[in-house]
């Protein structure tokens, strides 16, 4: 498939690519699991362009976010069908902002952040089913101070398929982090997204040059199928 981030590579990116062999894919195990971070009406916004909503959601993604949320809810659907564990992330902070990385490089309400609001809450077109894990964290990757690898372990885990946003931030930190930790790991392509274009598309090259597979909807779908068959 074209890749989303072709448009931004000069001849000399593509000749370094290719000489450095970078983009190998490091293939899928046997025991996903799909996890979904942040799809939080603090970093959804609402289904407008990113600028018309910009004033009441700060950190929202607007009309890309809800289009990546659409084909989660499609992801979601098959790896229930399959019956392969679905874990969810809430970025939020308890109590205090005291500990809010970002409070220091934004100017926005933080109290919109905070345990109990509202914004804090997982949109209800991506609610979780019983049984289905919620995980709270309050720094970028889902690894960071959360019982998150211990219960990839206890599942037997090998693989996680990774969606929600943003791309550049808590995504890319939890791939790299899981990628580290020798998971198979990955990103599908338009169920993740990001305020920043730019940001969006690097994140995806990088990840997809030197950590994890960076797969289409379609073929993460394929994928799961086939496990069904298992």
């Amino acid at each position: 498939m074209a890749r989303i981030w072709e448009d931004k590579l000069s001849d000399t990116d593509r000749l370094v690519i290719t000489r450095g062999g970078y983009g190998k894919s490091r293939g899928l195990g046997e025991r996903p699991l799909l996890l979904i971070i942040d799809v939080q009406y603090n970093y959804v916004g609402e289904d407008l362009p990113i600028a018309e909503q910009l004033d009441r959601w700060p950190s929202g993604g607007g009309a890309v976010a809800w289009q990546a949320v659409r084909h989660i809810a499609t992801l979601r659907e098959a790896a229930r069908q399959a019956g392969i564990p679905i874990f969810y992330s809430r970025n939020v902070q308890k109590q205090t902002l005291a500990f809010d990385l970002f409070q220091t490089k934004t100017v926005r309400d933080q109290s919109k952040y905070l345990e109990g609001r509202p914004e804090t809450q997982i949109v209800k077109e991506l609610e979780p089913a019983p049984g289905e894990l919620v995980i709270d964290k309050s720094y970028a990757s889902l690894f960071y101070g959360t019982p998150f690898l211990s219960y990839l372990v206890k599942l037997r885990v090998d693989t996680l398929l990774i969606t929600g946003g943003s791309t550049s931030g808590c995504v890319r930190a939890t791939a790299v982090d899981a990628a580290t930790r020798n998971f198979n790991v990955a990103v599908v392509e338009e169920c993740v997204y990001d305020r920043i274009e730019l940001s969006h598309k690097a994140s995806l090259l990088d990840l997809w040059m030197k950590y994890c597979d960076v797969i289409s909807l379609e073929e993460a779908l394929h994928y799961l199928r086939q496990l069904k068959r298992v």
